[in-house]
């Protein structure tokens, strides 16, 4: 990923850094940034376990109340008659 950054690079980049945003604000920058980071990866395994796993199968539905046994349409097949 550092592969072209040298350490003098990296301290470079530090340095502006500081100039830029302070010493005090630096910590919360990075931490804030820690924070989204884990967010995001959170998220990422969150979609990735949604799309592995099987479709929720639907609840059963319940028979009418009072009636013990379920109601059967009747049939609309004419060859029966």
């Amino acid at each position: 990923m550092f592969e072209g950054l040298s350490l003098t690079h990296i301290l470079l980049f530090l340095v502006i850094l500081l100039l830029l945003f302070g010493a005090k604000r630096l910590p919360e920058i990075g931490g804030a940034l820690g924070k989204s980071i884990g967010e995001f990866k959170r998220s990422m395994r969150d979609i990735n376990t949604d799309l592995n796993a099987p479709p929720p199968l639907p609840p059963p539905s319940a028979p009418p109340a009072g009636s013990s046994q379920p109601s059967i349409p009747p049939s609309t097949d004419r060859r029966a008659n």
